[in-house]
């Protein structure tokens, strides 16, 4: 067992005992990985997709019978890169599990060979550039010949997938359903936060992908999980909190994981051993994180285009803002025109400073939010 000192992890899996509920979620992906099934995972962002795909990882079902592979592509922008992080993240996780596992690995690429060198203790490296993926189709062929003939069948976990859909290659989709449909040691997890791009991908009847996977829609951990959770971590470290603490924060940021992990964090280590951690101490946890912040978010912000910035603020002081274009929204904000509006709202998306759920928009970072609320 692992012990931190501050229970409430904000960056990566620890282990079971710091990841909060999941319970269902976790049985049901595990049923429908360990049959055989391929599963996309969509939700907002920082909901906890990767926290359950890793735990998911972690479990003796998976854990002892797999080679897991979990690799994040919003950065990508092109194939190359895909191939990049897939083939990066393979050989590491293969590196650990002994020679036979990586020599096979690095055996079938044979399109990179020359990037690959070993260090003083005789495990390799991974000294490809990007450059050196000369044909990054060939290579990802290589790649999926390989998750074929792995001596121990795999899983692939895909975090924000909706990104290969702006890749400039043609027939990304098709391309990558191909090469899945036909992998038959290896389950697929597709994880995205944009869903509507995702419900897109896999939902309509045009798209390559439709109906390939089982669909979970990850919502918010129920409060009351959430208050025992953090209730007994409190604890455990001889400390209190109050019930309406965490009722406060999960209404406040809506229930989304990373936001209460992040003030739990901080309450956590401003209360006192033998003390409890009450309402009053909530505000000036949210000043501390959002000011820790503050020099970030004046930098994003000076680099917006003005029209951009105001429609930002404005949607900010909106909260959930609908009808944008409207003369009504217009008026009460002072914006240009609803041409002007519908510019600075693409620009908006494209950067996701911004999310959008049906008609209904807002500004993704919470804590940017409130820090806006606050300058304006």
């Amino acid at each position: 067992m692992t012990i931190l000192n501050n229970p409430f992890v904000t960056s990566g899996y620890i282990s079971p005992e710091y990841f909060c509920d999941r319970e269902k979620e976790t049985e049901t992906l595990l049923r429908w990985l360990v049959n055989e099934n391929n599963v996309a995972i969509i939700s907002t962002r920082r909901m906890g997709k990767t926290g359950l795909i890793e735990h998911c990882f972690r479990q003796p079902a998976v854990k002892e019978q797999y080679y897991t592979f979990l690799i994040d592509i919003y950065a990508s922008k092109t194939l190359r890169d895909f191939v990049f992080q897939l083939g990066k993240s393979i050989l590491n996780t293969l590196k650990p599990k002994g020679r036979k596992a990586w020599e096979l690995f690095l055996n079938t690429l044979v399109s990179v060979r020359a990037g690959f060198s070993l260090d003083l203790s005789g495990l390799p490296s991974w000294n490809i550039e990007l450059g050196d993926i000369k044909s990054p189709a060939v290579t990802l062929d290589e790649i999926f010949h390989y998750l074929e003939q792995a001596d121990k069948p795999c899983i692939v976990a895909i975090d924000e997938f909706q990104q290969i859909a702006s890749y400039p290659e043609k027939n990304m989709e098709a391309t990558l359903r191909t090469h899945i449909q036909h992998c038959r040691n290896t389950r697929f997890i597709f994880a995205g936060s944009q869903r509507h791009l995702m419900g897109e991908m896999f939902i309509s009847p045009a798209r390559p992908f439709y109906q390939s996977v089982s669909i979970m829609h990850l919502k918010a951990i129920e409060e009351e999980a959430y208050t025992e959770f953090a209730s007994s971590h409190f604890l455990s470290f001889g400390k209190k909190i109050e019930t309406e603490v965490i009722h406060s924060l999960y209404e406040r940021f809506e229930g989304i994981t990373w936001y209460i992990q992040k003030l739990l964090n901080v309450l956590f280590a401003m209360t006192p051993k033998g003390e409890t951690c009450n309402t009053s101490m909530v505000n000036t946890a949210l000043e501390f994180v959002v000011d820790s912040y503050s020099f970030t978010y004046s930098e994003l912000l000076y680099q917006l285009p003005e029209k951009q910035k105001e429609l930002l603020v404005a949607i900010c002081k909106e909260g959930h803002a609908t009808a944008l274009t409207s003369g009504k929204f217009i008026h009460r904000y002072s914006l240009p025109s609803a041409s002007s509006v519908q510019s600075a709202l693409k620009g908006l998306l494209e950067k996701d400073f911004i999310t959008r759920e049906g008609n209904t928009f807002q500004v993704y970072d919470r804590f940017f939010a409130e820090w806006l609320r606050r300058s304006f």
